[in-house]
């Protein structure tokens, strides 16, 4: 398959200051580094070790999810303020949406509940998303691009945050 090429944000393809291609492990130290940075502006009050954990998970899921989330065949600028940023179709945005999610499983404490009834706009919303996977899995096998899946994650991601803004979740 084929590949675009990754551009800094002057427009030129990415390289170090000596000329060469810029290693991702590198790319990856760096994501984890200013990630780092934004937790401890964010949550100076988190320990040490959890910030790092934090950070590890935001910087190299960035990173990551810039890049699958470009279509493949597409030239791109890469921006460490557009990928870290925590609105928009980033990994930031997606891991505080589970985040989110998980916090909902551990305060509902594993309780059922009566059967679903989707009444409001927002929880057929989601649900409709939900549904969408198995074709969206489909797209990605047929076109070899997973961006496809980025774009289905970050569009269920908006619905549950219009669902939980807007409807009582735990009961």
């Amino acid at each position: 398959v084929t590949f675009g090429s990754i551009l800094g944000e002057d427009g030129k393809p990415i390289k170090t200051r000596s000329g060469e291609s810029v290693k991702l492990a590198d790319l990856l130290d760096e994501g984890v580094r200013r990630a780092g940075e934004v937790v401890r502006d964010k949550r100076p009050d988190l320990p040490p070790q959890r910030a790092a954990r934090i950070a590890d998970a935001v910087g190299i899921g960035a990173v990551k999810y810039a890049d699958l989330s470009k279509d493949r065949v597409s030239d791109y600028i890469f921006s460490w303020e557009k990928m870290l940023a925590l609105e928009g179709n980033t990994a930031p945005y997606l891991q505080y949406a589970h985040a989110r999610i998980q916090s909902i499983f551990r305060k509902a404490g594993g309780k059922g509940g009566p059967p679903l009834i989707l009444q409001s706009p927002h929880e057929l919303a989601i649900a409709k998303q939900i549904l969408r996977l198995g074709e969206v899995l489909d797209l990605i096998n047929r076109e070899l691009k997973p961006h496809h899946l980025c774009n289905y994650l970050y569009e269920l991601s908006t619905r549950f945050s219009g669902f939980f803004e807007n409807c009582p979740v735990i009961q």
